[in-house]
């Protein structure tokens, strides 16, 4: 089988890298959502199963049908949503909120809505979209020094000089000398990993307008705002020409099928997308689609075994976790930053786009990356009152994320010596 043959050793790390920080980062507000409409622990196991279940196969089996990478997640900014305007719902009014919600998605996939407008978006906005997206880990693998300064330390050099002899391998290195070094320290919480397959619940679900105003309608605006949108922008940023309608359905499909089970929501992943779509995965961008098959195999493997798994994954330290996703992004951070600003009469915009995503802000419930691109939109305009078009200020034909350079859409069907990767300009 080709995909055996793509695989190595870097692509399989960052899967596992992938999965680690997706799942270590925001497990607790998956549970907090699950327990807000009064869930049992057999009821967030079933969670688990639905979640890991949906997110391993819609990123495994369209990344093995295109052999390019597809990466779907969980909605952070929709569990946030949920755990906060849960109470006083039950777990079936919860079910059907999340059923209204796969509906709307689906639709918006569907009909190209979606694509539509992502394709109106300038290069340098989307570029600085994910830069700012992205930066927040960058910035958090550093700050955990404050608490493990011996831990990030190792995990800082080792990086380097594995980028200097084995580029490839720097990653799985970095993970390697961190997890042992952890173990040496005893700093594994081990002790309450218990191995046992989770069942999934069926929950018959109720529909009512109480439910869809204010779960629904809220966990479908901050998908497509804070979850889809950086998504689509990491796509375009790794020049893999995606087919985003379909992505977006296929997500929609996979949580209107789950949702009964627990799956309140899946959508394009943008930060998990970046370490499996990036140079560290594999310097051929045609072999990287094996890194995310990897993810969605693992995916599988928790939502079978649901907290069991989730269980070992959290127990590594913060700081490992904190520092192995943003030395994985590097490169990603420094290629988004560098196309955002690489065009004068976009720079200002793309800066502002960048700071106001990093800023974290939310307002209207809606999370910084949406109003990141609302700000530099807006300041594109202003700039350009008053302006007659030219071939590097029109917006609507020659900045717009949705057009990639001529002869480079398709990565995968070039040679990586003629294709420029992910973190690299042309």
């Amino acid at each position: 089988m080709r995909f055996f043959k793509d695989l190595s050793l870097s692509a399989f790390t960052a899967g596992f890298v992938a999965v680690l920080v997706g799942f270590t980062s925001s497990i607790a507000i998956v549970f907090t959502a699950a327990r807000s409409f009064g869930a049992t622990p057999e009821l967030i196991s079933s969670w688990m199963w639905a979640l890991g279940i949906g997110m391993g196969l819609a990123s495994a089996l369209p990344s093995l049908w295109w052999r390019k990478p597809v990466m779907i997640a969980w909605s952070t900014p929709g569990a946030a949503v949920l755990a906060v305007a849960g109470a006083g719902f039950s777990m079936n009014q919860a079910v059907g909120a999340f059923i209204v919600c796969a509906v709307l998605m689906t639709l918006a996939g569907a009909t190209g809505l979606f694509e539509r407008l992502m394709n109106r978006i300038p290069v340098a906005i989307a570029s600085a979209l994910l830069a700012g997206v992205l930066a927040r880990f960058g910035l958090d693998a550093f700050l955990a020094a404050r608490t493990a300064l011996p831990l990030v330390l190792l995990m800082l050099g080792t990086y380097l000089v594995s980028r200097r002899l084995v580029p490839r391998y720097a990653v799985p290195a970095t993970l390697l000398a961190a997890i042992g070094f952890a173990a040496l320290r005893g700093e594994l919480a081990l002790d309450a990993v218990h191995f046992e397959i989770a069942k999934p619940i069926f929950v018959m679900p109720e529909f009512g307008w109480q439910a869809t105003v204010s779960l629904a309608l809220p966990l479908f605006v901050v998908t497509m705002a804070s979850q889809n949108l950086p998504g689509v922008a990491a796509i375009r940023a790794a020049r893999y020409d995606l087919p985003v309608s379909k992505l977006i359905t296929i997500s929609g499909l996979f949580t209107l099928v789950l949702a009964p089970f627990g799956a309140f929501a899946l959508n394009l992943s943008a930060i998990t997308a970046a370490i499996c779509m990036g140079r560290e995965a594999h310097e051929d961008p045609a072999r990287r689609y094996t890194a995310a098959v990897s993810c969605g195999a693992i995916y599988v493997v928790l939502g079978i075994f649901g907290a069991a798994v989730t269980g070992i994954l959290t127990a590594f330290p913060k700081e490992l976790i904190a520092a192995i996703a943003g030395l994985a992004l590097l490169g990603t951070i420094g290629g988004g930053l560098a196309a955002a600003l690489r065009d004068e009469p976009h720079r200002e915009a793309a800066l502002i786009t960048f700071l106001v995503t990093l800023s974290g802000i939310t307002l209207a419930g809606i999370g910084s990356a949406f109003w990141g691109v609302v700000a530099g939109a807006l300041a594109l305009a202003i700039q350009g009152l008053g302006r007659r078009p030219s071939a590097s200020t029109d917006i609507a034909e020659s900045g717009k994320i949705g057009r990639a350079d001529p002869g480079a859409a398709d990565v995968p069907n070039r040679s990586p010596a003629r294709n420029p990767t992910p973190g690299e300009t042309s």
